[in-house]
């Protein structure tokens, strides 16, 4: 079989990583002729596991739907907002993720909070791991409309299959009765097997009351708290300081 034949044959069988390695050594002559069978063709499984990882993290990005462009290695230390390169060092190795912790984000507007979410979720993705973005009003109006053509429980599977589920603003608006429902279910299927990140300006001593009802207050919250890692931003607005440098 010809070069030119293997090639064939290694992307019909959706081995492009493999077929770009080989078309790189046929490029390299004299490069790769003294290494034995067993090295040129580790070198191939090599750029072909690569490949495959490098797309598995673009479709994790994707279908995470992160409300902005973030990564860990560009959040802002200089700006004092009780922020520690250590806490970001320890959650960014992900195994939180892989013992079902959740993290809370709490902070005022312009402190940061939904860019160190999402740059977390960026890096749960560079690391295998599935994450979705939610502004939670947005999530609940999904939710409402799931139940309306017959897919709410499919959805809900959905979201209890997510790694890192985000939900950003949280508490921003008063909860109907349906949502707190929502919500208890979203938690409850993900209690104790996969993580949900809660950003939100209000502090966690004020989500009883945001919640507004009682019963689920303490059950919800429950489900949130008793793991949790959190995170208290102070200081003034960032995007406030960024205006007065430009």
């Amino acid at each position: 079989m010809s070069t030119t034949q293997t090639l064939a044959r290694l992307k019909d069988l959706k081995l492009g990583g493999m077929a770009a390695a080989l078309e790189h050594q046929q490029n390299q002559p004299g490069t790769y002729d003294e290494l034995p069978f067993a090295e040129r063709l580790e070198l191939l499984l090599d750029r072909e596991f690569q490949t495959r990882e490098h797309r598995k993290q673009d479709r994790l990005v994707r279908q995470a739907r992160l409300k902005l462009r973030a990564s860990i290695q560009d959040i802002d230390y200089q700006h004092p907002r009780n922020l520690k390169k250590a806490q970001v060092a320890q959650l960014a190795q992900t195994d939180w993720l892989e013992r079902g912790q959740n993290l809370l984000i709490t902070g005022p507007c312009g402190s940061g909070k939904t860019y160190l979410g999402c740059a977390l979720g960026h890096q749960a993705c560079l690391n295998g791991l599935s994450a979705r973005y939610y502004r939670i009003s947005r999530l609940l109006l999904e939710l409402t409309q799931a139940k309306a053509d017959g897919t709410y429980q499919k959805t809900l599977n959905q979201l209890a299959k997510v790694k890192l589920l985000i939900l950003d603003d949280w508490g921003l608006e008063a909860l109907k009765p349906a949502h707190r429902n929502d919500l208890m279910e979203i938690m409850d299927d993900r209690h104790g097997t996969h993580s949900t990140m809660i950003i939100s300006q209000l502090p966690t001593d004020q989500w009883y009351a945001a919640i507004g009802d009682n019963t689920l207050a303490d059950a919800i919250l429950d489900r949130l708290m008793h793991n949790a890692h959190r995170w208290a931003l102070k200081g003034e607005s960032m995007r406030k300081r960024l205006q007065e440098i430009d």
